[in-house]
């Protein structure tokens, strides 16, 4: 099945009721099409490193949780030129919520419940945009 065709087949379903459309932040049911609709365009791999660092820090491991947000940093700022002409007011309210992230993670001593909250935050403000 292409990529196209998964894409209208899921849209089919959402439109149908078939598939609820939840956008709760750890939810992974967030529809791949609602990020894919974004005005800065597909945000899902950047929310699957956001969610896959929430899910470390749940665990307590702050430190890979660290390395790991190294990974959306360099992503989203590998991709900042291609997104941020696009929609620059929304690029900043995303770009500053990865910074508040970021910054909870690379505290000299970080804060669980800190760099949870920030996280959870990054993923709303994803989920959010994907709405718009």
């Amino acid at each position: 099945m292409s990529t196209t065709s998964a894409a209208l087949g899921l849209a089919g379903l959402l439109a149908l009721g078939a598939i609820p459309l939840t956008a709760g932040v750890g939810n992974a049911a967030t529809s791949r099409l609602q990020l894919a609709a974004s005005t800065l365009g597909d945000l899902a791999p950047y929310r699957a490193i956001a969610a896959d660092t929430l899910k470390i820090v749940d665990k307590g491991d702050l430190a890979t949780a660290k390395a790991r947000i190294k990974d959306l940093e360099t992503q989203w700022d590998d991709a900042e030129a291609t997104m941020k002409p696009k929609d620059r007011t929304t690029w900043s309210s995303v770009d500053k919520a990865i910074d508040a992230a970021l910054t909870a993670l690379r505290a000299p001593t970080p804060r669980l419940a800190e760099c949870a909250a920030t996280l959870k935050a990054l993923l709303a403000k994803m989920d959010d945009v994907g709405k718009a």
